[in-house]
This record gives structure tokens, C-alpha cells and sequence, in this order.
């Protein structure tokens, strides 16, 4: 079990990466590091870089987005898990990275570990933002199947702005007046749990 994994075992394929790391030059294992850092803060990764980067271990394309993964994987679990540098550079070593490359890597790690913590946090369980909520009752007579139905329902319109965007999507929901009740009901209960909290 691995902290950096959430105190799980280590994914098989992040195993299966771990030899395709060792090949390149631990001295541009450090530069490798740095690009995927980039990527993960929103910085965007130069990739003619990284394939510079590879070149003398000869990887083909396959391996260069393999090895991008596990390092992007490694660091932002590590983050996640607030694993510390020393304990990180000791897990890999476990599971078979030289101790040359966990220097450059945790090196990098730590240098923007309060950065990559952040940024996750930004990024983690966004959810859509209700703006505002309108409704109507509507009484329904008769229809054209039925000569008296007699029956309210429920209108709801909500306004709701996306988590990745901020445009305003309209969302309307027509309810009977039973479903209504359920919805209310259970609306009322989720706001007692949130209070409670």
C-alpha cells in the first residue's frame, strides 16, 4: 500500500510505466517532471520539449504519452494525498525507479507542491450553480384524450450556470402535484442535513 495511491496499491499500469521512466537520463527526468507540472497547473506542456527530452532513450510516441501519464498520475496523487517528498521518493524506489530520478522528481514536486495542491483544490467536485428559480401552476380542465382531468401541475424553471463555463443554461421541469410534494419533502431534508453540518 502507497500513500500516494491513497494508501492503495500502486495501479498495474503506473507498475508497467515505472521501467519506461527508468530509461531516460535521471538529469532530464527533472526537465520531464517540470513539463508535466506545467500541464497540470494549466501552463500548458511544450511537447516538441518533451520529445527532446526522450529522444536519446528512444521512445516513440506511445511512450512519451505513457510516460506523461505516470508522472502527471504520480505528482497530482502525491498532491492529493499531501504525500511528502522524502516519502514519495521512497515509494518509488519500492516499486523500482532509481533513486537518480526520485531526486529530480521530488525535487520538482516539492518546488511546486503548494501550487499543485492549490490548483487541485481549485479543480475538485465543481458543481453547476443554481442563479434562480421560477415557477407556475398550471390546472389542467380537460384534454383532448381525457373530457375532465382536473389536475395542477407543478412548472419549475431553473437557471443554472455550468461549473466548467459561465454561460446560463434554462432548465424547466414539469411536476404533478404528488411528485411536487416528494421533491419538496426531500428538499427540505437535504437543507435540515446541510444545517446540521
Amino acid at each position: 500500500r502507497f500513500r500516494f495511491c491513497g494508501d492503495l496499491d500502486c495501479p498495474d499500469w503506473v507498475l508497467a510505466e515505472i521501467s519506461t521512466l527508468a530509461k531516460i537520463v535521471n538529469v532530464k527526468m527533472k526537465l520531464l517532471c517540470i513539463q508535466v507540472l506545467k500541464e497540470i497547473l494549466g501552463e500548458g506542456i511544450d511537447y516538441e520539449k518533451v520529445a527532446k527530452l526522450t529522444s536519446d532513450a528512444k521512445f516513440e510516441s506511445g511512450d512519451i504519452k505513457a510516460s506523461v501519464a505516470v508522472l502527471s498520475f504520480i505528482l497530482s496523487s502525491a498532491a492529493k494525498h499531501s504525500v511528502d517528498s522524502e516519502s514519495l521518493s521512497s515509494e518509488l524506489q519500492q516499486l523500482g525507479l532509481p533513486k537518480e530520478h526520485t531526486t529530480g522528481l521530488c525535487k520538482s514536486y516539492e518546488d511546486k507542491h503548494a501550487a499543485l495542491q492549490e490548483k487541485l483544490r481549485e479543480s475538485s467536485l465543481r458543481l453547476n450553480r443554481l442563479e434562480s428559480v421560477s415557477w407556475r401552476v398550471d390546472y389542467t380542465l380537460s384534454s383532448s384524450e381525457l373530457k375532465e382531468v382536473n389536475e395542477p401541475t407543478v412548472l419549475l424553471k431553473l437557471q443554472v450556470q455550468g461549473a466548467q463555463s459561465s454561460t446560463m443554461e434554462p432548465m424547466v421541469v414539469s411536476l404533478t402535484a404528488d411528485k411536487f410534494r416528494v421533491l419538496l419533502t426531500e428538499l427540505k431534508q437535504a437543507q435540515a442535513m446541510m444545517n446540521a453540518l
